[in-house]
């Protein structure tokens, strides 16, 4: 994984010397994460799918990737997590991206999708652990956020 990240909302992905998981506070500071801001959570319910419920879906962390060009995020699945009845929601934000979906086994040619500043990926039910990742983001140029993505993925760890 080459892109940088933080987290806000209850929980944040953090890895150090015992490992990948979620947890409360920052490593790094000691401190609780930010909370998710509001305009987050109007952002994600105004895109949410009809099958993604926000009444009963409060995503606990939201994490928050900063992609350069040059940047990518090899297959992976989202397995640390205690619900997989919960979708996974990702926004994206900047440059365009691949965003690389694939199957439950991991696959060298998984399919390409396009993603645009905001595209909203939801993905739950059988395809939620599905591989997926992001190919070498090419070089580009927003008008807001210039040489940049920025990936929004919202889930309920807890």
């Amino acid at each position: 994984m080459s892109v940088a990240m933080t987290n806000c909302g209850d929980a944040g992905w953090v890895t150090d010397r015992t490992g990948y998981r979620y947890d409360g506070t920052d490593p790094d500071s000691g401190v609780r994460w930010p909370t998710m801001p509001s305009s987050v959570y109007a952002y994600w319910r105004a895109r949410r799918r009809p099958r993604v419920d926000s009444k009963t879906f409060h995503p606990t962390p939201g994490l928050i990737n900063r992609y350069a060009p040059g940047a990518r995020r090899s297959l992976h699945q989202d397995k640390d997590e205690q619900d997989f009845g919960a979708p996974i929601v990702s926004v994206s934000l900047g440059i365009p991206a691949i965003f690389l979906f694939g199957r439950p086994e991991a696959q060298r040619q998984a399919p390409k999708v396009r993603l645009t500043h905001g595209d909203v990926v939801v993905w739950g039910g059988p395809s939620r652990l599905f591989f997926h990742g992001v190919a070498p983001l090419a070089d580009g140029e927003h008008a807001v956020l210039g040489r940049q993505r920025i990936n929004l993925t919202f889930r309920k760890a807890r």
